[in-house]
């Protein structure tokens, strides 16, 4: 009989959700194979047996969340043939009446008003954790008077601890509360949705707030023109992909381009860390990849060091990672500056947010076409982008800024001198 645990999960995380089971109850597992993944604030993880068997008992439910060190699950001794333990508790049976001899068995069935449809009896039934029915019994509390504080509804074992039978019967009933993703009217008549935010969605949200809070955030803008950028990837890209087999983006350009920004403008690539900046003198950059779940933010390592071909490689497997949900955390951690391209979605203007305990993001926009006067005489038709430098301005001023952001435009128009910077 072997437990499976929540493992360590990083230093900064403790806890996780339980975001779909790989085995179920009557499973075999071989040791090593998968048998959970875990939502976490930034990735999800996968949790492997260390023994071969049985799957006897998982002890949550997809939806709960577990701390690191939780059993979650058991495994046993079996060959899988046979259906183990189910997952939630089941109620004990009842002891087989004795035979009575003075009159035959019944066979035939009860009267209808004694019959209640089993698609009645399951949506009667509450939601709750394995735990929580199992403290239910023990306790001999009705589950169904256990007011839940997940936002599913599904009654958890600290509610069932917490709970008190005469306090609830002095109560006024609580009006029933809709479960997540049922469409119901709303007071005005009007339908609503109520949807359950991600573990992800949850913590995004929390990070944002938090860096617009703690610190002084500015944006300064100034737009590129992309006419020898978008000329020299026409002809280079197939003998690129011929060379490389990884397609010529604009992002490598621009992280390029924004490793030169911040040699020239080191205070770009600080942290404010109590009441000392840090300057650091590597350059790893984020690249934001957006996924169903939110924007997630892996990092390409000593971008200085790396060529063109490299950073597009390490792109392209990051966003093949984070939509397969593979992305580890140490592919999300520790990246200096970030680069965001809201283009992709059709952006023509924004203000990114900082990311983290960095003090800039550059945000990338669409290439739209514009009249543009050229050498202060001529008017002509140029593939124009927006650029945008949020910064905090604790650390780095104006000047240093808008110096920044010229670097970027500067080199992203004259992309030949960023071999020179390489």
């Amino acid at each position: 009989m072997a437990e499976i645990k929540v493992p360590e999960l990083a230093e900064s995380i403790t806890e996780g959700t339980i975001a779909q089971w790989l085995k179920h109850p009557g499973d075999h597992v071989d040791k090593g194979e998968y048998i959970v993944e875990l939502e976490t604030d930034k990735v999800n993880v996968e949790v492997i047996s260390e023994e071969e068997g049985v799957v006897q008992s998982l002890l949550f439910e997809e939806g709960d969340t577990v701390q690191v060190g939780d059993v979650i699950a058991i495994v046993g001794e079996g060959t899988g043939e046979n259906s183990a333990t189910p997952s939630a508790p089941q109620k004990e049976a009842e002891a087989p009446q004795p035979a009575q001899a003075e009159a035959p068995a019944q066979t035939q069935a009860p009267a209808p008003e004694q019959q209640k449809p089993a698609q009645e009896e399951s949506e009667s039934r509450p939601i709750a954790s394995p735990a929580a029915r199992k403290l239910a019994r023990e306790k001999g509390i009705d589950l169904s008077q256990v007011p839940a504080v997940d936002p599913l509804g599904r009654v958890r074992k600290q509610d069932v601890e917490t709970f008190n039978p005469q306090a609830a019967a002095k109560a006024p009933a609580a009006p029933e509360k809709p479960a997540a993703g049922k469409v119901v009217p709303e007071e005005a008549g009007k339908p609503i949705e109520r949807i359950r935010m991600s573990r992800r969605r949850q913590t995004i949200a929390k990070r944002l707030v938090e860096v617009t809070q703690t610190t002084a955030m500015l944006t300064t803008f100034n737009e590129i023109d992309m006419t020898a950028v978008m000329d020299l990837r026409k002809r280079k890209k197939e003998q690129f992909v011929k060379d490389h087999d990884i397609r010529l983006g604009f992002m490598s350009f621009f992280t390029k381009a924004v490793v030169a920004g911040l040699k020239k403008y080191p205070y770009v690539n600080a942290e404010i860390q109590g009441n000392e900046l840090l300057l650091k003198k590597y350059y790893d950059i984020g690249i934001a990849v957006s996924t169903e779940e939110g924007l997630v933010v892996p990092v390409v390592r000593d971008c200085d060091r790396k060529s063109f071909a490299e950073i597009e490689a390490d792109i392209a497997a990051f966003a093949q990672k984070a939509r397969d949900n593979k992305l580890a955390l140490s592919d999300l951690q520790g990246g200096t500056f970030t680069i965001t391209n809201g283009g992709v979605f059709g952006s023509l203007f924004s203000t990114p947010i900082i990311n983290g305990t960095q003090v800039g993001i550059l945000g990338m926009h669409t290439i739209q076409k514009r009249p543009v006067a050229v050498d202060g005489d001529r008017i002509e038709i140029r593939p124009m982008m927006y650029v945008a430098l949020s910064y905090d301005h604790r650390v780095i001023d104006g000047k240093d800024a808008v110096g920044f952001l010229k670097t970027v435009k500067t080199l992203i128009e004259n992309p030949e001198d960023l071999l020179l910077e390489s």
